[in-house]
């Protein structure tokens, strides 16, 4: 502790060396700049204030306007994947209707064809048919597909 006080007591002629007494005269000037000083700073810190009170309120517009135009994306993209996925499930529909008409329309060329299919039921009736009735597949075509030379039937 003793050092510290020592320390002191040898820097009080230092200081009093670097800043000489100030006369009254002086004295006054300092403290009438000092104060205008802080009335500066006040004014400054009003005009800040001020400016910065003015930027947020700038700020909270821009805020809201950007808000706005998000907002307004956000719906027309749902608008548009609506939109999408509606088109996708006509697409679909419309698909599905034409499988469905092109195997109802197999179906009833199936059941057309089924009329001469033979069966256990029309097996004798048939067999008549054919030796009532004898085919000759035998015979030659040309490029356009007339039959050119035909064998006679026995």
């Amino acid at each position: 502790m003793g050092q510290v006080w020592e320390n002191l007591l040898g820097a009080q002629p230092r200081a009093r060396a670097q800043w000489p007494p100030l006369g009254r005269a002086e004295f006054r000037a300092e403290v009438l700049q000092k104060k205008r000083e802080v009335l500066l700073s006040q004014e400054d810190s009003a005009e800040l204030t001020e400016e910065h009170q003015r930027l947020m309120a700038w700020n909270e517009a821009e805020n809201a306007r950007q808000r706005a135009r998000r907002e307004e994306r956000i719906r027309k993209e749902e608008e548009e994947r609506k939109r999408r996925k509606l088109q996708a499930a006509e697409n679909k529909a419309r698909l599905v209707e034409a499988f469905l008409k092109e195997k109802e329309k197999e179906v009833l060329q199936l059941q057309e064809e089924a009329k001469t299919f033979i069966t256990p039921e029309n097996l004798d009736a048939r067999i008549e048919e054919c030796l009532d009735n004898p085919r000759n597949y035998n015979f030659a075509i040309d490029k356009e597909g007339r039959i050119v030379k035909r064998t006679v039937l026995s």
